[in-house]
């Protein structure tokens, strides 16, 4: 990758994940992703770690998956595997500062993925109703790139700052609150709230990504977090949970305390949560 100057030079990269069956399901539909690439190869990263970004671009995920028997932990871990296909070709593009490049190749993996999963569940019969959310941000020097689809979420902390939900819910509920219809917590407590308009497989046949880019700078926090997190605490609670954790919480890293916080105050659904401090 082209050297790039000033802050962007070095930026370093700290992480914690931690994913939770919750308090009422007997299995995990949930799963996250780190990992590092540059044009030879993919290395997934551990749940919690810290690197500096010199010559690499990094790739966070979290996805909540769906379906009957197996099929929703099957079809979030396909969601979260299928990424390391484009990567390490797609490494020049972002080298090059090539905006388009970027968004042209997410658009071509959650196609990619959307299409495997209607494939895998016109051919299997565990796989039927096969599904997922997915929510990533693509880092490389100075810039976050991020592509969505579902009710996962993607945050934005900056230094300083007010948290910023940067992704929207792929719910008629996320269009009630979005339109100023119903309160966050009308929102977090309607029994309709989990019902997708947009996700990878399942019965969606077309699929219509977010995409964005955010500037990173040095004290950014970056959080990714599947609805199990969301339907127990507000926003609020987030930024508080990072920023003013109580004291029976400080010892536990940013990904611990949501996902903790949320399972005490919920535990309805599998919780997730991936917390990127950049310094």
């Amino acid at each position: 990758m082209s050297e790039s100057s000033g802050s962007e030079t070095g930026l370093q990269l700290t992480w914690n994940g931690l994913t939770d069956v919750g308090r009422f399901r007997d299995n995990n539909e949930d799963a996250f992703l780190a990992l590092n690439f540059d044009a030879q190869e993919v290395r997934f990263l551990g749940k919690d770690g810290s690197a500096t970004m010199n010559g690499e671009d990094f790739i966070f995920a979290v996805s909540d998956g769906m379906g009957g028997a197996n099929a929703g932990e099957f079809a979030s871990k396909i969601a979260v595997d299928k990424i390391t296909g484009l990567l390490p070709k797609s490494f020049q593009l972002s080298a090059m500062g090539l905006d388009r490049g970027c968004e042209q190749i997410l658009q071509e993996l959650f196609t990619r993925i959307h299409s495997e999963m209607h494939t895998m569940s016109a051919h299997y019969e565990e796989c039927r109703g096969m599904g997922a959310t997915l929510s990533l941000f693509w880092f490389t020097p100075g810039i976050a790139y991020f592509c969505h689809v579902g009710d996962s979420r993607l945050y934005h902390l900056p230094k300083d700052g007010e948290l910023k939900q940067v992704t929207e819910d792929h719910t008629y509920v996320g269009y009630l609150l979005r339109s100023g219809k119903i309160s966050e917590f009308e929102a977090r407590t309607r029994p309709d709230r989990n019902i997708l308009e947009q996700a990878l497989g399942g019965s969606i046949q077309r699929i219509d990504p977010q995409y964005g880019s955010i500037k990173v700078e040095k004290g950014d926090r970056f959080v990714l977090c599947t609805d199990g997190v969301t339907d127990g605490i507000s926003n609020r609670r987030i930024h508080t949970l990072l920023d003013f954790p109580p004291a029976s919480f400080a010892e536990m890293n940013p990904a611990e305390r949501l996902v903790c916080d949320a399972k005490q105050e919920s535990g309805r659904d599998n919780l997730t949560a991936l917390v990127v401090e950049a310094g």
